[in-house]
């Protein structure tokens, strides 16, 4: 059996002015996009502010959802499973990208360039779901069929909508992740028809406590 492993787009909505603007827009919850290597939330890239309370410095970052600054944003998480030369792939081209982050601009032109349906070419310039899909492309993953550029949070939210593990506060997910048994459920034998029951176990707890 071919290896696989998951990785998992996070879509978060922090309140922010900018965010505001953006929702604005689109009329979508969850405006920003970003990709995680581990369901802990530990390892998660994107582009966006490179200091959390100045929005006018960004581009490529690796973000870390325990900071203050997230304390009270909603989230979406969705788990995609590929295979292990597909993680890989992805893996190591985001790890190529960070050892040149500085290279690395937010395209808030290509922000534009979607809601006129036009694209504007900037070399080396991404915004927040333009950098998950492209990733995604990487390895010829693509989660929603139209080209990276155009590619919102929204269209991740409705194409991974079978996929999503749960909706809510984001920092309520990260204390359930913190070696509890939701998570250690997660790396039991998937084959197993104890590990299945158990699964489906802790679905019904958390879908009665709200969780998805």
């Amino acid at each position: 059996m071919n290896a696989r492993k998951n990785i998992y787009i996070v879509l978060t909505g922090t309140g922010t002015a900018f965010s505001g603007l953006i929702k604005w827009f689109t009329k979508a919850e969850l405006n920003h996009a970003s990709i995680a290597f581990d369901r802990e939330l530990q390892e998660v890239y994107s582009f966006g502010r490179k200091k959390v309370h100045n929005p006018f410095v960004a581009g490529l970052i690796r973000e870390h959802f325990d900071h203050p600054f997230y304390s009270t944003a909603d989230c979406a998480v969705y788990e995609m499973n590929v295979s292990l030369e597909e993680y890989d792939t992805m893996y190591n081209h985001v790890q190529g990208m960070m050892e040149n982050q500085k290279r690395y601009k937010y395209h808030l032109l290509g922000l534009i360039g979607v809601l006129l349906n036009v694209k504007f070419n900037r070399e080396d310039a991404y915004f927040c779901s333009h950098f998950v899909a492209s990733v995604c492309e990487e390895a010829s993953c693509r989660p929603v069929a139209k080209p990276s550029c155009f590619v919102t949070p929204e269209d991740f939210a409705e194409s991974l909508c079978a996929n999503k593990i749960y909706s809510g506060k984001l920092s309520y997910y990260m204390h359930l992740t913190q070696g509890n048994t939701y998570i250690n459920a997660a790396k039991v034998s998937a084959s197993s028809a104890a590990a299945s029951t158990a699964r489906r176990l802790l679905l019904a707890e958390e879908r009665a406590e709200g969780i998805i």
